[in-house]
């Protein structure tokens, strides 16, 4: 259980650290844990009748700097709450650091006011992890950058887009072209299509209401090309699968790629991406894959190894522009 350090008389070493997970992702901290060459702390979690939560944990962090693996996976309420208790519970031990490592950050999608009397949602959680007692925040492709300026603690903010364009890489598409959904993607679509040295195109949608969106333009040559989408994140679908259909409307082959860091996968996903214009999907493991998608031709690629590199670097003060 003890990273990197020898223990003495049950106590820790000064610069010793561990690694814990909650219970949202347990399997990718697992293979931090192994990536990293560790055993992955003992938490106690169990629920009330009542559906309250409870965190505890078995050994002394007296001294320890700790890293906290949580995704914000359904049922997000619960996962935030029960990393809130387990962030408690470190700061009561007289712990030494507690680095919090959210692979997906829930309510990322709410970082501003889209009309009136709404809360900008990203910002109260940014808050109330500070508040409770979070050192450090490491985080994969936030849903917008300007989150990170909401906490007042470091945010450490890494992208999966090297491991997607490394597996498009190996895929021997036929005259492919890099497709953002929205705008808002335009950056990241144009980082994505230079890693892979292909031309890009831009569409852009409006947002009637949550999880509704509708395509209004397209910026670029799509036809006869094999369209690959870049998204953060895919939840219920239904804006993918709008981007299909009007690529394949604008003359671009039935073989689409959809490539996203976040696969949450929200029902009617499942249906939706039963697609015939939808060719593959690649998604990390940021979030546990869904069993209702296993039967789709969705491919998981392991974030571990990038998790673990931020860990050791971050461990001893490195830089990670250098990994």
């Amino acid at each position: 259980m003890e990273v990197k350090a020898i223990l003495y008389e049950g106590y820790p070493q000064i610069g010793s650290y561990r690694l814990y997970s909650g219970s949202s992702n347990h399997a990718l901290a697992e293979q931090v844990a192994t990536s990293l060459g560790v055993e992955l702390g003992i938490v106690h979690l169990s629920k009330f009748k009542s559906g309250e939560l409870y965190a505890q944990f078995p050994d002394s962090v007296r001294g320890v700097d700790v890293y906290l693996l949580q995704s914000f996976s359904p049922p997000i309420n619960d996962h935030f709450v029960e990393l809130l208790l387990m962030i408690d519970a470190l700061k009561r031990s007289s712990v030494g650091r507690i680095n919090v490592i959210i692979p997906y950050f829930g309510y990322g999608r709410q970082e501003k006011q889209g009309t009136h009397r709404e809360p900008i949602s990203a910002k109260v959680v940014a808050d109330v992890l500070t508040t409770v007692g979070a050192h450090r925040i490491i985080t994969v492709d936030l849903h917008a950058a300007a989150i990170q300026g909401f906490f007042n603690i470091p945010v450490d903010h890494l992208t999966a887009l090297d491991i997607l364009a490394d597996e498009v890489k190996t895929m021997q598409l036929v005259n492919p072209v890099v497709v953002s959904p929205d705008a808002g993607r335009a950056k990241t679509a144009e980082k994505f299509a230079a890693m892979l040295d292909l031309p890009m195109a831009i569409m852009h949608k409006g947002r009637p209401s949550h999880n509704e969106a509708v395509i209004t333009h397209l910026i670029g040559d799509v036809k006869d090309k094999t369209p690959i989408v870049i998204e953060d994140i895919i939840d219920t679908g239904g804006t993918i699968v709008q981007v299909v259909d009007t690529l394949v409307a604008m003359g671009a082959k039935r073989n689409a790629v959809l490539c996203a860091t976040h696969g949450i996968f929200s029902s009617p996903a499942h249906q939706r991406l039963t697609h015939d214009a939808i060719a593959r999907v690649l998604v990390t493991d940021s979030l546990p894959l869904p069993d209702t998608m296993k039967s789709l031709p969705i491919k998981v690629l392991p974030i571990a190894p990038l998790l673990a590199r931020t860990i050791d670097r971050v461990h001893q003060n490195l830089a990670l522009t250098e990994m």
